[in-house]
């Protein structure tokens, strides 16, 4: 038996009350396709659904469902149901299931299927708990095969942001390194930088600073870093070691006379030649 889904207080947002707008360039167009007449024009609401699901402007070719794409084209399925795959290919899950809260996961896919945000953290909890017990697929079933989708968008219509007046666009949220999940990683991998605080006086905590640091980067500079040398120390000894050097004296004052320099007796080529030649 599943669990129901919880009650959920409405707050107001800008896609649930009536308003006069003026049509200006901040209105998206509405791919439908029950307008298509050729091939490009589908290839538009393929691409639509890409940017709208995948929160992406280029789409890498690994990121294309081509069997969605194929089965879409062919109409042997609905827009509603080729969004639906969207949601529930291996894609979807690596950019942003596995890499959020459920919480969050929650708020971005309502962003993204939906066209609107998430009422607070009521909605949030409630719709987490399917999550919890019907996994990403039965999640993504239930959004999908809700009356309000049904009622906004229908089985032709590619999901947009109802009434984008301000946070624009949905679709382009980061799904990546929000609070929750930067401090998962803090907690694993010790505090950012710039978090160290400094004091009132000017000084620097180091202690923050240290803790900040993850400690496989102290390792690695503790190998590259020189030892210390203390420049106003080296200079003090090297002058007291000049100023108690003893220089020989030089000096050729005096009456002590230069030492003589004997000469030195060298054998010449021609020494067993007589002094008096015999003729």
């Amino acid at each position: 038996m599943s669990i129901p889904l919880l009650e959920i207080t409405l707050k107001t947002q800008n896609q649930r009350v009536e308003g006069y707008e003026v049509p200006d360039e901040d209105n998206q167009p509405i791919y439908r396709l029950t307008d298509v007449s050729s091939n490009s024009a589908v290839d538009e609401i393929i691409w639509a659904a890409y940017r709208q699901i995948f929160s992406e402007h280029l789409i890498l070719e690994s990121y294309r469902q081509l069997a969605l794409e194929s089965q879409l084209r062919n109409r042997s399925i609905s827009v509603r149901e080729f969004v639906q795959g969207l949601g529930k290919s291996d894609v979807y899950r690596e950019l942003v299931a596995d890499t959020n809260s459920n919480y969050r996961l929650v708020d971005i896919t309502f962003k993204r299927f939906l066209g609107r945000a998430t009422y607070g953290k009521d909605e949030q909890i409630a719709w987490s708990i399917v999550i919890a017990t019907r996994g990403l697929h039965g999640f993504i079933d239930a959004v999908v095969d809700s009356d309000e989708y049904r009622q906004n968008f229908g089985d032709y219509i590619v999901p947009y942001q109802r009434r984008r007046m301000e946070g624009r666009p949905f679709n382009l949220v980061n799904p990546r390194y929000t609070d929750y999940w930067r401090n998962r990683l803090i907690e694993r991998e010790g505090r950012s930088y710039y978090q160290a605080q400094r004091y009132g006086t000017g000084n620097i905590n180091k202690q923050p600073i240290r803790q900040a640091i993850p400690s496989n980067f102290l390792s690695m500079a503790g190998e590259m870093l020189l030892p210390e040398t203390n420049y106003q120390r080296t200079m003090a000894q090297t002058s007291a070691r000049v100023k108690s050097l003893e220089l020989p004296d030089t000096a050729r004052g005096g009456t002590t006379p230069p030492s003589t320099v004997k000469r030195t007796s060298v054998t010449l080529p021609y020494r067993y030649i007589p002094a008096t030649p015999k003729v």
